[in-house]
């Protein structure tokens, strides 16, 4: 590929990182999280959303369990400042949820900042200023010192302002473009912040440390974050923030490996929403938390619903393989991985596991609001005769015999490859019935009678009356029980050499108006033929089976 020389590394490696983060193996518990959907994300959208639709999703955000909620950038436009105005006085924030603001380092901004935060309860006053060396050399010009005393002076007036506006306030400074700033400078501007807030343990300063870019690999941050939690001033005091932007697909490791770098705190977006390619995704980080047994605080249980809202409310898509919250990422259509998650989920009813194993399905579906028979097997050309198996039984009540489930597989899947599409449940069903069950063409039994020979058990007399394409005879043989009777007068009237390879039945668990169904296997000049029995009574059922098998067989 051409031009690639163009092209040099713009971040800075902490040199000779101690790199403790890498012993450990998971996050033990979840951070502070903080929503920027309404702030970061609104922002990026084609069409920013209306009052009435920041109400609804700052509403859903609560409903999840986000704590801290950034609302806007009160000073940029009138919608940010009545969305604060809106929240504050139609009491809207609960008592232990705090909003946050941004605002740059400039007095009018910091200004409008605190006359729109008037009167609130809980508020973070989020101060940032971009400190990379790109930032300095080609945007502001500046020199370190002069980038420092921009900081301070933001740093001066946030004081000043809290102290003379009605409610409580906490702070929060950000050296904007973080990674791209030399490890040591990053640290000098953030201290000197730090001096002027003056942290304590009852009032804690948040430095937030953004990907606001990424250029580099996740491990590199994580040494930056570690980095800082290293030389910053009153570590005790501090709360260490990220704030990770996905330029390079990165932002979920990027998280990751700054919380076991030391970070206590994300600010993230449901579903990765935000500039270029977006914020890091807080459904993904948490869920992950999720499936490693850690409990992530927020609630995602009923995934579908924030899906339908957050697409409403921004216009934006949920990717169809978006982790977790996507409508396919349950979805199996490999033959091979449907009949893994069938057996799997066979095995968890034969033994009650405490812990979830099963294959190809990290977490459980329904613990997001999702259900196995509808979002897991899917069936289209790929599939397999497991899956089918399992989507006949779990929704349709069929417990196909083990030998009967591999032509089943091939028919539908031929089916679907003929159609392009995939096939749903209904379909699936439909094209069964239609293949096997109670088939009545050529023969049609109108009715049976058994009679007990000898007073034994084992010798049966069938009189039965059929009509062949309209035609209506009476035919008469013995067995050594119903079926068998049944099959010898059949083999009487039709001169067919046959005999029964295969014979199951069962109760229908589902919810049909049928109670029972047969399947019966014949074989004749060495081909097999199923047929299937679906009627009130098992025995009606068997010959329904029979029937339909044999009219399969002289149907071909």
């Amino acid at each position: 590929m051409k031009n690639y020389q163009k092209y040099a590394r713009q971040y800075f490696d902490v040199e000779n990182p101690p790199m403790r983060w890498a012993k450990k193996s998971y996050i033990e518990k979840a951070p502070v999280w903080c929503s920027v959907d309404l702030r970061d994300g609104n922002q990026a959208l084609i069409i920013p959303m209306s009052l009435e639709e920041k109400l609804e999703f700052f509403k859903l955000l609560v409903k999840i369990g986000f704590k801290e909620i950034e609302v806007g950038f009160p000073a940029a436009s009138e919608t940010e400042y009545e969305f604060c105005r809106a929240l504050i006085e139609q009491n809207l924030i609960p008592d232990d949820v705090t909003i946050q603001v941004l605002t740059q380092s400039r007095e009018h901004i910091i200004a409008k900042t605190y006359e729109a935060l008037k009167g609130c309860k809980n508020a973070i006053v989020h101060l940032y200023n971009s400190t990379s060396l790109a930032q300095r050399e080609q945007v502001f010009r500046k020199s370190k010192q002069e980038i420092i005393d921009i900081a301070v002076f933001g740093a001066k007036l946030c004081k000043e302002y809290r102290e003379k506006t009605e409610g409580n306030f906490r702070f929060e400074y950000s050296p904007e473009s973080f990674t791209g700033t030399e490890p040591e400078f990053a640290a000098e501007i953030c201290n000197a912040v730090i001096d002027i807030w003056q942290p304590s343990e009852q009032d804690k300063v948040i430095i937030n440390l953004p990907v606001t870019v990424s250029h580099s690999m996740p491990h590199v941050y994580a040494n930056q974050v570690e980095y800082m939690c290293d030389h910053l001033k009153s570590r005790e005091n501090l709360i260490i923030s990220l704030h990770p932007h996905n330029d390079r697909g990165c932002a979920v490791a990027d998280t990751e490996m700054g919380l076991l770098a030391g970070a206590d705190r994300v600010e993230g977006t449901l579903f990765g929403n935000g500039e270029r390619t977006g914020n890091v995704d807080v459904i993904t980080l948490g869920m992950n938390m999720f499936s490693h047994g850690v409990d992530p605080e927020l609630d995602f249980s009923n995934m579908p619903e924030l899906t339908e809202l957050y697409e409403r409310v921004t216009r934006m898509h949920v990717y169809e393989r978006q982790p977790y919250s996507g409508k396919l990422v349950f979805a199996a259509f490999s033959g091979s991985h449907q009949d893994a998650i069938a057996k799997g989920m066979k095995w968890r009813e034969e033994h009650d596991p405490e812990r979830w194993t099963v294959p190809y399905l990290p977490i459980d579906p329904t613990d997001v609001g999702r259900v196995y028979e509808a979002d897991v097997i899917r069936i289209n050309s790929q599939s397999g005769k497991g899956g089918i198996g399992y989507l006949l039984e779990t929704q349709f009540g069929l417990d196909l015999p083990k030998a009967m489930r591999e032509e089943v597989g091939y028919l539908i899947k031929s089916v679907s490859d003929h159609k392009h599409k995939e096939l749903l449940p209904e379909e699936v069903h439909q094209i069964f019935t239609d293949t096997y069950v109670n088939i009545k063409n050529p023969l049609e039994y109108q009715e049976i009678h058994y009679v007990q020979k000898d007073n034994t058990q084992s010798s049966i007399q069938a009189s039965l009356s059929l009509t062949k394409s309209g035609d209506a005879y009476t035919l008469r043989a013995d067995g050594s029980g119903r079926l068998d009777a049944v099959s010898n007068a059949l083999r009487q009237f039709t001169g067919m050499k046959f005999i029964i390879k295969n014979y199951t039945e069962h109760a229908i668990t589902d919810s049909s108006a049928s109670d029972a169904i047969a399947y019966v296997a014949i074989e004749t000049e060495n081909k097999i033929y199923w047929g299937v029995g679906i009627k009130k009574d098992i025995s009606e059922a068997s010959v329904a089976a029979l029937f339909s098998a044999l009219n399969r067989c002289l149907n071909k």
